[in-house]
């Protein structure tokens, strides 16, 4: 959606959008599966009042203005970062509240994708006698929530794939040693990504190396939010029930194929989703338009080479996120990617890096993909 073509906005309303962009941000790990929303509340360049939307069920970031005002927001303009609301939900109408406390502009970065909404916000704004301008800052208010975003438009979460390696491209040695390969910094930041994720997914063969938990540590947590989903794709049902993540608080979700029974995966608290087989695996496609089902806004794959490549061979990957350790491990090692069907270098995926910085000694590297094949 680009901006109002008839408007031009001032360094004040860019500055005060920045501003609720910043106050959005503070539900990074909170607010899904509802999207990142702030507000500011101005009035005679003062700002009177700010808010953002704390979790589910809890005020929306307007409400929540409205509510920290000490006085009246009489004929304010209110800088939030997604169009309010028009539907009753968990909460009321943003859009009846602005307009119920006075305020006589509104400015949106963006269009809520959502269908419920979709342009019905500003539409009773506009009705009501209020000046509604969008798309200032509209990119960065994007970006924010793209996961919500490619939820509500596509029916399927972002999909971003992380991976740890060396300079040279191995995840491990050989004979599957691969603990630790990056340094603790990089280890640290990975739990941030798992954090504003609703949903981890891996595969069996990681299950049955590594055992992993895939958990959030409690200090990125607060003690109110589950754990994000496990997923395991496991298309033979092979998940042992002895596995660390079924004894983890929140829920498992195991995706298979076929008839298979395993009672005791369900006793030990697991949850079965049978799907699709596609090319002797489970059909990622229906398992991703599962977890649009369940509100999943992003999914963090922690996968190993054979994943990795099906989902990168898919188109599913939005993005990349590569953690290089400065170490050479040498030809006896296992791969980034399993891609069979890459023969020819027509066959390679170009990327566009959107972000390399240094994570304590090692780089961080942000891209996505440019091109898809399916192999």
């Amino acid at each position: 959606m680009p901006a109002d073509t008839h408007t031009v906005f001032s360094t004040e309303d860019t500055r005060h959008m920045a501003r609720a962009l910043r106050l959005a941000a503070r539900g990074r790990y909170t607010a899904q599966p509802n999207p990142m929303v702030g507000c500011v509340m101005v009035r005679n360049s003062a700002v009177l009042a700010e808010g953002w939307h704390q979790r589910a069920g809890s005020a929306h970031a307007e409400a929540a203005a409205i509510e920290a005002a000490e006085g009246s927001l009489e004929g304010a303009t209110a800088y939030v970062t997604l169009e309010p609301c028009s539907h009753q939900g968990r909460t009321p109408p943003c859009a009846d509240a602005l307009i119920k406390a006075g305020v006589a502009r509104v400015v949106a970065a963006m269009h809520d994708p959502n269908p419920l909404v979709a342009g019905s916000g500003v539409a009773r704004l506009q009705e009501a006698g209020i000046d509604v301008q969008t798309g200032l800052l509209e990119a960065e208010a994007e970006r924010l929530n793209r996961g919500f975003a490619k939820r509500m438009r596509h029916g399927r979460p972002f999909v971003r794939l992380k991976i740890a390696s060396s300079l040279d491209g191995a995840t491990g040695m050989a004979s599957g040693e691969s603990q630790w390969i990056t340094g603790p910094a990089a280890r640290a930041d990975v739990q941030r990504l798992r954090a504003e994720s609703g949903a981890i997914l891996t595969g069996i063969g990681t299950v049955l190396a590594d055992d992993p938990r895939l958990t959030v540590r409690d200090e990125l947590r607060p003690k109110d939010v589950e754990q994000p989903l496990r997923v395991v794709l496991d298309s033979d049902l092979r998940t042992p029930v002895s596995v660390q993540m079924l004894r983890m608080p929140g829920e498992t979700r195991i995706y298979y194929c076929g008839d298979n029974v395993r009672d005791d995966l369900t006793e030990a608290g697991a949850t079965l989703a049978a799907v699709s087989e596609h090319k002797r695996g489970v059909d990622i496609g229906e398992v991703l338009d599962d977890l649009g089902r369940l509100e999943v806004n992003t999914v963090l794959a922690e996968a190993g080479a054979t994943l990795a490549g099906s989902l990168l061979s898919g188109a599913h990957v939005d993005e990349l996120v590569i953690y290089q350790a400065p170490q050479l491990l040498g030809s006896s090692t296992r791969p980034m990617l399993s891609t069979p069907g890459w023969r020819r270098l027509q066959h390679r995926l170009q990327l566009d890096i959107t972000d390399i910085r240094a994570v304590g000694r090692d780089l961080r590297i942000t891209a996505r993909p440019m091109n898809t094949l399916e192999a």
